[in-house]
């Protein structure tokens, strides 16, 4: 296999990666507001935490993939 097809599909995978991330914080972030009134102040905080450990995740998948388009663009 070609460098170049490595690394798309290395990008596409990390597409689907970001996706279900992102499904997956607008999740937490929408049972939060709708549960937010019979939440306890732990299970609250998990979700806050929750939603900063996805989050920090989409954050470093995006910037994998975007070293990688910059890399594919060096080809």
């Amino acid at each position: 296999m070609a460098k170049i097809d490595k690394i798309k599909e290395q990008i596409g995978w990390l597409k689907v990666v970001f996706g279900l991330l992102f499904a997956t914080d607008i999740s937490l972030i929408a049972y939060l507001f709708n549960k937010i009134d019979v939440l306890s102040d732990i299970k609250i905080i998990l979700v806050v935490f929750g939603l900063f450990l996805v989050t920090l995740g989409i954050t470093i998948v995006n910037k994998s993939a975007m070293k990688k388009i910059d890399n594919l663009e060096a080809l």
